[in-house]
């Protein structure tokens, strides 16, 4: 729908047009003002803002292509319609290139104006909403920190943005590592709480006996070593949001306190006998089948419905591998950028196609986390602007350090394998030790193969075999081999 009325300004050096114009829009109950000047119609459409300007294409002082240019280098968010009696296909085109919004050409009835003028403030109704439109999703996709590209990670976000504004209790599923917090802050953030706080409490980091007391708070004396008050993360949390990590992990006399605090806003302190209101908003996330404990009878049947209004599923990252890449290189740049004012080294950049390829086929047991992890492991230790195949850790290429250190491609997965790499450590080892003992002897012999061999008791042609086995060759002090 157009909006009902607007601001016009009208810049015409014919009178009779300007009167003619003012009459027929304010029938239609607009705001007109009119100038017979160019120039006068440039100044006043700069000081003042107005929502269309009529503009004739011929006037003596000013043409209307100079002033149209003006007027929307001053004030771009003006609709400018060209009234003109020259009015050819060259200039009308002209006119839209330089900004216009349309032309009327003269003499013209009274709708023919009209519905130009109204077709112009449906138009910038509709500009401005798409505006609003586009600033609104870019904000929300902004204060959403869950990273992907895969189908998942889209669908998780369009469920961010559906159920943030409302206040139903939300169950967020998943592996370990997969960032279900940043789901909980993402929800926060872009709710009707989000100038609140958002207290996150990890629940099994906590004892059982301190469940309770961390979240409904205590008195003083309540209990030994309650020297004060102290307010619970529901109290921390008021207005806002409280997400507990890993609620499957309460016990059943727990769950019990914290159903009714759910279901009356209501808290009791451990050893108080007064109640507190409380107004939270409750995210809860947990790696567990919360409908398997509840049937196995580890978790309250009521408190498994009260929570699981809204469930969101978060795939572990082995499941969504289109991810990996663009979180590899988000975590790398932000460790990078961390690392940057501490280091004179160059700042890594980027991953080699070899590096990202084996970095998508592996199966990242610690989700994000360990991706996360790897990549600040990986910029605390590698020198350069790209990583490598040969600097990711030994848990990805399949190396293993003991295999490396043994001299071995892989480690040993069977009998066979393991037979046969023992017969490679000991051909390596044995070989290491006659290399040395060569090169000790004629080091002792001041580097004559013939005296070396005297030295160590073995004929020279046998001593010079183990010579042209391992490429070392005698007449120079310290000569290199191989």
């Amino acid at each position: 729908m157009a909006q009902s009325s607007a601001n016009v300004l009208i810049i015409d050096d014919e009178k009779s047009v300007c009167l003619t114009c003012s009459k027929i829009l304010k029938a239609a109950g607009h705001r007109v003002e009119y100038v017979l000047s160019g120039v006068e119609g440039v100044r006043r459409a700069a000081e003042r803002p107005y929502d269309i300007v009529l503009l004739d294409l011929k006037m003596p002082d000013m043409s209307g292509m100079e002033a149209l240019e003006i007027i929307k280098r001053d004030r771009p968010e003006t609709t400018v319609i060209i009234i003109t009696g020259y009015a050819t296909i060259q200039t009308s085109i002209e006119a839209v290139k330089k900004g216009a919004f349309n032309y009327v050409p003269k003499p013209f009835t009274p709708e023919e104006l009209s519905v130009v003028v109204e077709m112009a403030m449906e138009n910038r109704q509709v500009h401005s909403e798409n505006e609003y439109l586009k600033k609104e999703i870019s904000r929300l996709q902004k204060r959403i920190n869950f990273l992907g590209r895969s189908k998942a990670s889209q669908d998780i976000k369009q469920q961010i943005l559906k159920i943030a504004p409302t206040d139903f209790t939300v169950t967020i599923y998943g592996e370990s590592g997969t960032g279900k917090e940043l789901i909980a802050q993402a929800i926060h953030e872009n709710s009707q709480r989000s100038e609140k706080p958002f207290v996150a409490v990890d629940v099994s980091a906590l004892t059982q006996s301190l469940v309770e007391s961390e979240l409904f708070g205590h008195v003083k004396g309540a209990f030994t070593g309650a020297t004060r008050d102290r307010a619970g993360h529901f109290a921390t949390a008021r207005g806002g949001t409280l997400f507990l990590d890993e609620i499957a992990n309460i016990s059943l006399e727990l769950q019990g306190k914290l159903l009714r605090a759910l279901e009356s806003q209501r808290i009791r302190p451990v050893g108080s006998e007064l109640e507190q209101e409380v107004d939270v908003r409750i995210v809860t996330a947990t790696n567990r089948d919360l409908y398997k404990l509840m049937e196995e009878g580890q978790f309250r049947e009521d408190l498994y419905y009260r929570l699981n209004v809204i469930p969101i599923t978060v795939p572990p990252l082995r499941d969504r591998t289109e991810d990996i890449p663009l979180l590899a290189e988000h975590f790398l740049k932000e460790a990078a950028d961390a690392a940057s004012p501490r280091c004179d080294s160059p700042r890594l950049k980027c991953f080699t196609t070899a590096a990202m390829a084996k970095l998508i086929s592996y199966h990242w047991p610690g989700n994000v986390r360990e991706l996360k992890n790897i990549t600040e492991r990986i910029v605390a230790t590698v020198e350069g602007e790209v990583v490598g195949l040969e600097h990711l850790p030994p848990e990805l290429t399949g190396r293993s350090p003991c295999a490396e250190e043994l001299g071995l491609s892989e480690e040993p997965r069977t009998a066979k394998e393991l037979i046969s790499a023992k017969k490679r450590v000991r051909e390596l080892a044995y070989g290491r030790l006659e290399e040395q003992f060569v090169c000790n002897a004629l080091s002792r012999a001041g580097w004559n193969v013939t005296r070396a061999a005297e030295l160590v008791g073995m004929q020279r042609t046998n001593f010079h075999g183990l010579m042209r086995k391992y490429n070392i060759r005698a007449g120079k002090k310290n000569q290199n081999k191989k």
